[in-house]
């Protein structure tokens, strides 16, 4: 497969009013623009860390724009979603720990210029996972959206938030069921990890989050990050109930994010980092950071660019299909600043 009119670039470069910016995400705009936006601040987890929106306009980055803060509270992996109506929904996670945080959103009519004040997404919840947690909701042909969460407390644990109500109700399917085992030598966090028959050294962990999500004519989809050295991958034949143990990918994979889109014509593109755990360790180097393609409805991938691979921290991709299939990515650069290309394949 060969990679056409390729464009990479900053969203924003060195003056810029944040000094690190993480966990981007992305929408197409109806004007054939697109809006992009990440958490920002002095670092990951401080507590001026705010959520940042950006729109490309005319082949090039408007100023970012503060669209969320909470004062003295940390904020944390915004996500992007239109609904049926055109409304832009913007969802993320405030709260100082991962596993207490609650999920907020704002909402956009006029295709990112402008959004509303913060909302509670579920009023009360504090289970730090509800609403989706890094990757874009689906909707699916029966107009249920689906969005992919996750839970990171003791034990690490995937599952979607249901809305048959286009985004203004959820509620939670039963957990991605995983095998867990433990370890005789009591050497992995909380004596936890993924079982998968392979070198125990790599398999420190405590289960899956993250998933990223597609339908076909089979049923729903996910793969997940682990902290097991691989893709992990679950199915669900109605429409995100229930899902079936989830199973090794044969991927690579360093406890790190990763996104998927399909291409109209089904194929699968996937942007990752191809990299295994440090031995011994629960998390591996962030780079390179690639996108592969699936002709497969996601049993194998094949590489068709390498986006960054020099030493570094290139990471937490967002991938999108825009008009005429043009493939579209943000990700993390250094934990300075978002990077955004696209690209269309043959």
């Amino acid at each position: 497969m060969k990679v056409n009119n390729f464009v990479q670039e900053f969203i924003v470069e060195e003056d810029r009013p944040f000094d690190s910016a993480h966990a981007s995400t992305l929408l197409q705009l109806r004007n054939g623009g697109v809006l992009a936006a990440w958490f920002g601040g002095s670092w990951e987890h401080a507590k001026d860390v705010a959520i940042w929106t950006a729109r490309r306009v005319g082949g090039r980055w408007l100023p970012p724009v503060k669209v969320a803060d909470v004062r003295g509270v940390p904020m944390w992996n915004p996500v992007l979603f239109r609904r049926a109506d055109g409304t832009i929904e913007l969802f993320f996670k405030v709260g100082e720990e991962i596993s207490d945080w609650q999920t907020f959103f704002v909402l956009s009519r006029d295709e990112g210029e402008t959004f509303s004040a913060m909302e509670e997404l579920v009023p009360g919840d504090t289970c730090g996972g509800r609403g989706p947690v890094k990757n874009k909701p689906i909707r699916l042909k029966s107009g249920r959206v689906l969005s992919p969460a996750s839970l990171e407390g003791p034990l690490w644990d995937a599952f979607v938030d249901i809305s048959d109500d286009d985004c203004r109700t959820w509620r939670m399917s039963e957990l991605v069921p995983i095998r867990r085992v433990q370890l005789s030598d009591g050497s992995s966090m909380n004596n936890e990890v993924v079982d998968r028959p392979y070198n125990p050294q790599y398999c420190f962990g405590k289960g899956l989050i993250q998933p990223t999500l597609w339908e076909d004519e089979n049923g729903v989809h996910m793969l997940c990050r682990s902290t097991s050295s691989r893709v992990f991958r679950s199915d669900s034949c109605d429409g995100g109930e229930t899902w079936r143990l989830a199973y090794d990918m044969g991927l690579p994979n360093n406890n790190s994010g990763l996104d998927l889109a399909q291409l109209s014509d089904g194929r699968l593109v996937l942007a990752y980092n191809p990299r295994e755990n440090l031995p011994g360790y629960y998390k591996g180097p962030r780079t390179p950071l690639v996108v592969a393609v699936s002709c497969d409805n996601g049993e194998t991938f094949e590489t068709v660019k390498v986006l960054e691979d020099q030493p570094g921290n290139y990471c937490y991709p967002s991938i999108i299909v825009g008009e005429n299939d043009e493939i579209k990515v943000t990700y993390t650069w250094n934990r300075l600043r978002v990077a955004y290309c696209s690209f269309t394949l043959d």
